[in-house]
């Protein structure tokens, strides 16, 4: 059965580095004459669990857009840790070719809202990655594959690796795009709105594997990061988050899950209220 109260987090390991693995200097961005962000700064250092709220239309996902280089921006920068240099070094996504943009993407993965699992099998799905970015032989790309399965819940389960795409229903589609992502064993993990279109118990299981997946233990002193995009008040009560607020193109608020709970702000008080429409209506859409 699905707890429905707030998972108790265990107790993190201690850090062995609080280097950023984003960073966004002054970032603009508009389309035609409609400024989206417009001087957006944030540094996310590896370890942070950070979840990217505001109103619709704030600017969430173009900013995720741009962290995964997906974007480029008007002017500022997004840096993002290369992890196949010595350092990490902090890289400008705007300045790489498609080679030094795959360094980048070896060490991130992302969850897209719509779960962007292609027409194939789910084995297909997690392989694809793993062979044209990792370029891993096929034993091992089975092995991860069945391995990352087993961490999303399909344990014991068989069949899943030759289900086709159409097959699994919303919550298990979603639990293998999760599991295409933790085959790459990234470091950092975007997830864009994971629980939009989820009924309740599906989205709370979710939440519990992105809290699970966070925790995960990397190699080399590393800790997982996570950036998550969305408007489930629910995944914030249970995740507890670092939470960063867009309003008018900027970061509005960048804090606690408790302090954005509890804020009074004329512009955080009425969209936290609000939160539970917004997310209903993302779903519908």
């Amino acid at each position: 059965m699905i707890r429905r109260a707030r998972a108790r987090r265990a107790p993190e390991p201690p850090l062995a580095s609080k280097a950023a693995e984003v960073r966004v200097e002054e970032l603009h961005k508009s389309f035609k004459e409609q400024a989206v962000l417009a001087g957006v700064d944030l540094e996310i250092p590896n370890g942070d669990l950070v979840a990217i709220v505001g109103g619709s239309g704030c600017g969430k996902t173009v900013l995720l857009q741009h962290m995964i280089g997906h974007l480029r921006p008007d002017r500022g920068r997004v840096l993002v840790a290369d992890h196949e240099s010595p350092a990490p070094e902090l890289r400008n996504l705007a300045t790489l070719d498609e080679t030094g943009l795959t360094r980048i993407r070896i060490h991130t993965a992302v969850v897209f809202q719509k779960n962007a699992l292609f027409s194939a099998t789910v084995y297909e799905n997690l392989a694809l990655w793993l062979r044209e970015i990792r370029r891993l032989d096929e034993e091992e790309i089975r092995r991860r594959a069945r391995e990352a399965l087993d961490a999303v819940g399909f344990e014991g389960d068989e069949t899943i690796l030759g289900k086709h795409r159409e097959e699994p229903s919303g919550g298990m589609a979603k639990r293998v795009a999760v599991a295409r992502a933790l085959a790459m064993r990234p470091v950092t993990m975007f997830y864009d709105e994971p629980t939009t279109g989820l009924d309740p118990m599906n989205a709370a299981s979710i939440h519990e594997l992105i809290d699970r997946t966070h925790r995960r233990p990397l190699a080399g002193g590393l800790r997982s990061t996570t950036v998550i995009v969305t408007h489930d008040k629910d995944l914030l009560r249970r995740l507890s988050p670092r939470v960063v607020m867009l309003h008018e193109g900027r970061v509005h608020f960048d804090g606690p899950y408790e302090g954005f709970a509890a804020s009074e702000s004329p512009v955080v008080r009425p969209y936290f209220d609000l939160m539970p429409g917004l997310h209903q209506r993302a779903q519908v859409a």
